[in-house]
């Protein structure tokens, strides 16, 4: 029998922290305030990405760092990033 490698891709998601909303661990950034990788505006996120990385001015980020729905990410004490420091979602999804 052949082996069947599973579909694999990556779908990116850009905005800046000052697009958040919130204070200390209730910091959250809405999808519909990211672009895609194409360019154009979100809607949402994946509903069930194999996984996700954060970057956050460039930097992966650990797990414990975020949580994520299809509607927004928390990114707890995302506050105190200056406003202008870019977010970076990749998903990869299957």
């Amino acid at each position: 029998m052949p082996i069947v490698k599973p579909f694999m891709n990556s779908l990116k998601f850009s905005s800046i922290a000052g697009n958040g909303t919130g204070t200390g661990p209730g910091y959250t950034i809405l999808a519909t305030a990211f672009t895609t990788d194409t360019g154009i505006a979100a809607t949402a996120f994946p509903s069930s990405p194999a996984y996700y990385n954060l970057y956050i001015n460039g930097q992966i980020q650990t797990a414990d760092t975020s949580t994520i729905t299809t509607a927004a990410i928390t990114i707890p004490d995302g506050d105190t990033l200056s406003p202008a420091t870019p977010i970076v979602i990749e998903f990869v999804v299957n």
